[in-house]
């Protein structure tokens, strides 16, 4: 133990949490910079190439990719200030609205430059994803505040 009561088995757990965690927040705002590039690139290039309901299909997929990266980000601070015996639940989340951002966001690209349309439903897939995280992090949040 060292001098402040805590044992480094302990102080390793905290550690491996934290990195998790900033691994998270790391992804989270590395799509947050894609979702600004990609948003710069649709309001300023895409505008004269594709139709308006093109154009806004891939608004809706930049959208989703920015919120949902700021979620990423949110959960992995939250993987580093709480209890780690939340933080692989917390991490399920975060898998769970990663796959969300791959498969809602990645196929409504696909779709607006005209990709196979075997991509169309892909996307409500996406949104199953994104559901399922958010309804799981809500969850065991609830969960962990009704056990502090």
């Amino acid at each position: 133990m060292d001098n402040k009561g805590i044992s480094n088995g302990s102080q390793k757990n905290s550690a491996s949490s934290s990195q998790r965690g900033l691994g998270w927040v790391s992804l989270g705002a590395v799509l947050a910079g894609l979702s600004v590039m990609l948003g710069a690139f649709g309001a300023h290039s895409l505008k004269a190439q594709l139709t308006e309901k093109k154009l806004a299909t891939f608004h809706t997929a930049t959208d989703y990719l920015a919120y949902h990266a700021l979620a990423l980000m949110a959960i992995g601070i939250l993987m580093c200030i709480l209890n780690e015996k939340i933080v692989p639940k917390l991490q399920r989340s975060s898998y769970w609205i990663s796959s969300g951002i791959l498969l809602f966001s990645g196929s409504l690209y696909v779709l607006t430059f005209d990709g196979p349309r075997i991509f169309g439903p892909i996307t409500p897939l996406g949104g199953l994803c994104f559901m399922i995280g958010w309804f799981t992090l809500a969850f065991n949040l609830f969960k962990y505040s009704k056990n502090s």
